[in-house]
């Protein structure tokens, strides 16, 4: 802390973190040495500002055909810098120039879904992530892309064979199904007798 002459009777403290609660001391001292600190001061608590941190970890993708899911790491109350808190998600397919935007008014937030049935699947789209609160609009996040949902697979394995390897068991075998742009990667193959 600074040194205040012993002729001044008040300081203005500065650098301290909007709509948070401080309490203040006071020491005396002189050449030889600091004295006891005086009793706490009442809690006070700075004035609201418009929040300056902007969401972090933005990602998202999956979800359902027609979906964009967008997922992001919730800011910390004592960044939040006021009361009315929330997120503003913005987002254009890859390409395009005019954004959609959302507001997402719950402080524990941490994921928007977008649906719409024009949203073809695996579509890249430009995201950021932002912050208000009361007292205003604050910081974006840096853009970053996620995929709209994949799309159930389209057509069924080719070659499905069966050998009989035991009185019991039966192995089959069948050509994967290659990546498709609209489908994605296939997950798993599910096996039924028929």
């Amino acid at each position: 802390p600074e040194v205040i002459s012993g002729r001044t009777h008040k300081a203005t403290v500065v650098d301290l973190s909007p709509w948070v609660e401080y309490e203040f001391r006071v020491v005396a001292s002189n050449g030889v040495g600091i004295g006891e600190p005086s009793r706490p001061s009442a809690l006070l608590k700075t004035k609201a500002a418009v929040p300056v941190v902007a969401p972090t970890n933005i990602s998202g993708g999956g979800g359902s055909r027609s979906e964009l899911v967008i997922t992001w790491e919730p800011v910390s109350e004592e960044l939040q810098n006021g009361e009315g808190f929330g997120y503003i998600v913005v987002f254009r397919p890859l390409g395009s120039t005019s954004w959609t935007k959302a507001v997402v008014a719950s402080v524990e937030s941490s994921k928007y879904v977008y649906r719409n049935e024009s949203i073809s699947p695996l579509s890249p789209f430009e995201v950021k992530v932002g912050v208000y609160n009361n007292e205003g609009e604050g910081t974006l996040s840096p853009i970053s892309i996620i995929y709209s949902g994949e799309d159930e697979p389209q057509m069924a394995p080719a070659g499905a064979s069966a050998l009989s390897v035991s009185a019991a068991a039966v192995e089959v075998s069948w050509q994967p199904i290659p990546w498709n742009r609209h489908t994605g990667r296939v997950l798993g193959y599910e096996v039924s007798p028929g």
